[in-house]
């Protein structure tokens, strides 16, 4: 699907990650993990911009609109497979066919709002589950997330996960929870001091291993001991 090579990756002529090696194969599922402000999100973004036509990405700045409706900020992720003028009248008069679809989006992200309600109304975990409709409408084969359940709690996060999973065959997404990564991707990748310190599968991983390389939470070092 995508290898960099020797690829150094950064933002106004500053490194933050130097001779990055790595694969990306489709039909995988990918943690990256490690410390704040070790350049996660660049790597992420990075690939994004290598793999936009086949991607989906759900931001930790999510880019939601909030004077627009749950309806139009989901809708925003389909707007390319439509012309203007018909995007331009369902923003007056939304139809029936995509706001059906929409609505079972949502409902499936246990987000029991109505479809009208503005997005600046909404709690922090409804704003994130919003982000994640937008991405799932969008329908596209690879989703791409940053920390995209961090607002939610775990096990919400963990039933959403399951369903961006069997809705995209390959997935990679930047995550806090190291538990999270090792039980239910199939690889992780550490990013730590501004390199690539590990890249191997899950399986073969425990939390003891991801601790040699950053600072997991407390209550991952509980499972560890």
């Amino acid at each position: 699907m995508l290898s960099l090579v020797d690829v150094d990756l950064g933002y106004n002529q500053q490194i933050i990650l130097s001779k990055v090696n790595l694969s990306f194969n489709a039909n995988e599922h990918v943690a990256i993990l490690g410390p704040s402000g070790v350049g996660k999100t660049t790597l992420l973004h990075h690939l994004y911009q290598q793999l936009s036509e086949q991607t989906c990405l759900c931001s930790q700045a999510q880019g939601l609109v909030d004077n627009l409706s749950i309806y139009h900020n989901v809708f925003i992720g389909g707007l390319a497979r439509h012309s203007r003028w018909y995007n331009l009248a369902n923003l007056l008069l939304p139809f029936k066919k995509p706001q059906l679809h929409i609505s079972d989006i949502c409902q499936q992200l246990e987000l029991v709002v109505p479809l009208q309600q503005k997005v600046s109304e909404l709690s922090g975990g409804q704003r994130q589950r919003v982000a994640l409709a937008r991405a799932l409408f969008q329908q596209q084969s690879v989703f791409m997330g940053d920390e995209p359940f961090s607002a939610l709690d775990p096990l919400m996060g963990l039933r959403l996960l399951n369903l961006i999973k069997q809705a995209h065959p390959s997935v990679i997404c930047v995550l806090h929870d190291a538990e999270l990564a090792l039980a239910h991707f199939d690889r992780i990748i550490v990013i730590s001091d501004g390199k690539v310190v590990l890249d191997d599968k899950a399986e073969q991983l425990t939390l003891a291993h991801l601790s040699q390389h950053y600072a997991l939470t407390d209550a991952a070092k509980n499972v560890v001991i």
